[in-house]
């Protein structure tokens, strides 16, 4: 089958549910990926472009005042979900709020039996943050899966922006059996196949026959 046309329909992404814990959220069966990332990188932009909808995952002027885990179906009765996991490492909230944030991000992705991979998006300008650090760990205990989203590529240069590509991509050579990357321009509609290509491949190819 060829792998230019999608062939689940993203556009047909609709909110679910808010989640404040692991346990508070829906059942764990059917298949979903999440997408997490700094408040300020682009995670919720990112979204909306691979929906094609503005305002799917809401933006908000303050990053990192989202503290709940948002799901999203694909279609009324797809066993097919999309994660869109509470911002962190940029909003001023006290210490003990970020730890707390830390856990439920820490129990979701080393417990959730339904999460197929991780979607890490990063800010093209200033990639493999501490907090990105800190997924890759936790993803790398559970086994997990992660395509990186290099985003706002479209703020570098064509050269710039396929120097940092490499840079990040040598950084983690020692992760390359579980780790992807690509560049992405929710702006200018940049990379968009690709990530329908991987979340395709996560969200059905692993699905028993």
């Amino acid at each position: 089958m060829s792998r230019l046309n999608s062939r689940l329909n993203y556009q047909a992404s609709r909110f679910l549910t808010s989640a404040p814990t692991l346990a508070r959220c829906p059942p764990d069966e059917g298949a979903e990926v999440a997408f997490a990332g700094r408040s300020n990188a682009g995670k919720s932009s990112a979204i909306n472009a691979l929906t094609r909808q503005k305002a799917l995952a809401r933006t908000s002027k303050t990053p990192g005042r989202t503290q709940l885990i948002n799901f999203f179906t694909l279609g009324e009765d797809s066993g097919h979900r999309l994660v869109d996991l509470p911002g962190y490492g940029y909003a001023k909230v006290p210490e003990q709020v970020k730890l707390e944030w830390q856990r439920h991000l820490s129990d979701y992705l080393r417990r959730r039996g339904s999460l197929r991979g991780l979607v890490l998006v990063m800010d093209v300008r200033h990639p493999l943050t501490e907090f990105d650090q800190t997924l890759l760990g936790w993803a790398d205990e559970a086994g997990m899966p992660v395509h990186i989203l290099l985003t706002k590529a479209d703020k570098l240069k064509s050269g710039a922006a396929k120097s940092a590509l490499q840079q990040v991509r040598s950084r983690l050579r020692e992760w390359e059996d579980l780790v992807s990357i690509q560049l992405f321009s929710a702006l200018k509609k940049q990379g968009i196949e690709e990530v329908h290509e991987r979340l395709d491949q996560w969200l059905l190819d692993a699905e028993p026959s």
